[in-house]
């Protein structure tokens, strides 16, 4: 039986969440830290599941906010040649352009779907440890770094959505597969790198990283919902819905921060945190 402590954490879980989803300083790696000092009154089970489908309440403010952009249906008046004159009707339009920006987006998710569904399990029983989250902070925090200063005074060559070709979408994805092995790595944090070395601009970079996480989380989001085998009650239901709602709120606040902040500044910042959590997680599991 649950706490009822339990709803006022996943408030504070969905915080974490909806900020650390989107930037790419690793969610992992904070929830990794915010499980050691305030655990969930869960079974090891509705954990799991837990800290993946609270996502779901992340990706809807992607979908509320973008939706303009996203969803390729639409209506439009049209003249019935056949009705009296002055006479219209509305028809359905489709936008091509966003029904190839789908179909692109479904071809860089091909790798880390593959990898997730072949080796999900042993991926997370050999590499979820704190260990390799830190590295993984230090390492790819350093990598951006690098990458920004390689990119000083560079203009890039691709700053509109239609200028990303199936190749790049494709090698896109392969960055993805780094954060799908190892955790910490920040699913954002290596699409928006991938994205920078490939040539796409900050917020280009940072907005197609938006799109992916739609398909790709809620497919593992509905794959953890029908494997999920614990018992559900009310308090359950209702610790998941509050993260998740939380997580939307605080997220639609943090891409319109993360994608102002960018059009100004470089990703250099995130770099540093991520450097100064990953040694705050190696000290803390160090002494603990």
């Amino acid at each position: 039986m649950t706490s009822w402590w339990d709803i006022f954490r996943s408030i504070i879980y969905g915080i974490v969440e909806g900020i650390t989803e989107w930037l790419p300083v690793s969610s992992t790696g904070h929830l990794i830290l915010l499980e050691e000092w305030m655990p969930l009154d869960q079974s090891p089970e509705y954990f799991s599941m837990y800290l993946v489908v609270i996502q779901l309440g992340a990706i809807m403010a992607v979908v509320v906010t973008y939706w303009h952009r996203i969803w390729p249906f639409g209506w439009h008046t049209g003249r019935n040649e056949a009705a009296e004159p002055g006479n219209s009707q509305k028809k359905i339009s489709v936008k091509p352009e966003i029904i190839a920006m789908w179909l692109k987006i479904l071809v860089a998710c091909i790798p880390a779907a593959v990898i997730g569904v072949l080796f999900g399990d042993d991926i997370d029983r050999i590499f979820y440890n704190p260990w390799v989250v830190a590295a993984a902070l230090i390492i790819v925090g350093i990598i951006f770094i690098l990458v920004e200063n390689r990119m000083k005074g560079s203009r890039p060559g691709i700053v509109k959505m239609d200028g990303i070709s199936w190749k790049i979408a494709f090698f896109i994805g392969l960055f993805q597969v780094v954060a799908a092995v190892f955790p910490g790595v920040s699913r954002s944090g290596a699409t928006i790198i991938g994205g920078l070395v490939l040539g796409l601009s900050r917020t280009l970079a940072a907005e197609f990283t938006f799109y992916m996480a739609v398909p790709v989380m809620f497919g593992a989001s509905l794959l953890k919902l029908i494997t999920y085998d614990g018992g559900w009650d009310l308090l359950s239901i209702l610790v998941l819905l509050t993260g998740m709602a939380v997580a939307f709120l605080v997220s639609q606040k943090i891409i319109e921060f993360l994608m102002n902040y960018i059009r100004k500044n470089n990703f250099k910042v995130f770099g540093y945190y991520r450097i100064a959590l990953g040694l705050l997680v190696v000290l803390y599991f160090s002494f603990s």
